[in-house]
């Protein structure tokens, strides 16, 4: 269950998510809700998959055809429902959220699955995942720690007819003993390591597919069993909301939300697979590069777009209460090159940070810029009043659907004034 921000969060998607709204409601009025809203869902799965999915990277036709069949609207809250089809991670109650289509498409691809294949699921969370691992392998098990979840993702399950999907509640680190082996486990929630109980019950030879780490700093591994131990693989940064339960208050390394950092904002850090940025994720339209000019050091992100609305971002989470956090600055080094607004006027390169609460619900936004045309090097930055209420928060970095070329170095998320201060 992933916590991350919409690549294309912009005014014209709020409009058009709106639209949507009112459409599905005046189809109902009318009698016509089944037909119309079946056609108008399938082309927003068709809308996603071509203008997310694909771009992003995820290439398998198998999967991008699950995501396409499978109606995430059905998993989500009556009013989660007409943004269903956005890429976005969800809330769908108990502090939990529906993973992203993008998040749960990297993950499915890189489990590898195939017709014969048992899979243990940890985290059903919605059970979206496990219905877009239905029609692509034999049998599913999930569990879920929280049983107001679980019980709910069950039944949509049964109702939706995904019969190979099987469904319990308990402790998914102690995994399905009955069940095993398991041929591919797919976890999505992070745990700091991999709890042996899943290792035993992985088939010799079998695939997990993980995301462990710190509570804000996990890396999705790709793991396969060998003479009874795991060999592992990293993919690529992400970020999962917290476990539920003994297994996120045993972590060793605790997250400090009185003294939010941000990672690897001059880009310096060797790349993940020779592709991907650590410290940050939800990596889209962007090139690591290298020049002695670079404001912070030779490296530095570059972002390059030349179609309007496509996504081109990078994003990093920490923890920030704004009860002890009362005002911070954001900063950082950008030069443009012919940048042109996409949809609206601020869909153009800029810093942006976002506050949530303690269900992770977004509470706020502010941002520097945006930034329209041609400019060298500049330091740019701006001090903001941190909402009460936040609990975490997301900087994001790209060009939000403007197009041309935007670079950025050196970004920095600083605390000017705390509770005493």
């Amino acid at each position: 269950m992933m916590l991350h921000w919409s690549p294309r969060n912009s005014l014209w998607m709020t409009f058009y998510s709106l639209t949507i709204g009112f459409l599905m409601l005046s189809l109902q009025s009318e009698g016509l809700a089944q037909t119309g809203t079946n056609e108008l869902n399938q082309a927003s799965r068709d809308k996603l998959v071509r203008e997310v999915l694909i771009p992003g990277g995820v290439k398998d036709p198998r999967v991008l055809k699950s995501i396409s069949t499978t109606p995430r609207h059905e998993f989500v809250p009556l009013d989660q429902q007409e943004r269903a089809y956005f890429d976005l991670a969800l809330p769908i109650g108990d502090k939990q959220t529906i993973s992203s289509p993008y998040i749960v498409s990297v993950m499915t691809e890189a489990l590898d699955p195939q017709p014969t294949d048992k899979v243990l699921e940890i985290g059903t969370g919605s059970g979206y995942q496990a219905a877009v691992l239905s029609p692509l392998v034999k049998e599913v098990y999930s569990i879920e720690i929280v049983r107001s979840l679980g019980e709910r993702a069950a039944k949509v399950l049964e109702r939706l007819g995904y019969k190979n999907v099987h469904t319990r509640v308990g402790d998914g680190f102690l995994g399905w003993k009955e069940a095993a082996p398991f041929d591919k486990i797919i976890v999505t929630c992070s745990p700091e390591k991999v709890p042996q109980p899943l290792i035993d019950q992985l088939a010799e030879g079998g695939l997990m597919i993980v995301p462990v780490g710190e509570r804000y700093q996990q890396t999705l591994y790709s793991m396969r069993k060998k003479d009874g131990k795991l060999e592992e693989a990293a993919l690529r940064p992400t970020l999962f909301v917290p476990m539920t339960g003994a297994a996120e208050d045993r972590r060793e390394v605790k997250a400090d939300p009185g003294h939010p950092v941000l990672l690897n904002g001059d880009f310096e850090k060797p790349l993940i697979n020779e592709e991907h940025v650590p410290g940050w994720y939800y990596q889209f339209g962007l090139k690591v590069a290298r020049s002695e000019h670079a404001p912070a050091g030779p490296q530095y992100v570059e972002f390059e777009n030349n179609v309007s609305g496509r996504p081109t971002l990078l994003l990093q989470g920490m923890p920030l209460d704004g009860q002890i956090v009362r005002r911070v600055r954001l900063s950082g080094w950008i030069a443009t090159e012919s940048v042109k607004p996409g949809e609206t006027a601020n869909d153009a390169p800029a810093l942006v940070l976002q506050y949530f609460d303690e269900n992770r619900k977004k509470i706020g936004l502010n941002f520097v810029g945006p930034f329209i045309g041609t400019h060298k090097w500049k330091k740019e930055s701006k001090e903001f009043d941190v909402p009460a209420n936040t609990r975490e928060a997301i900087v994001t970095i790209g060009m939000f659907g403007g197009t041309g070329t935007a670079k950025f170095d050196g970004v920095a998320l600083e605390v000017t004034r705390a509770k005493g201060k």
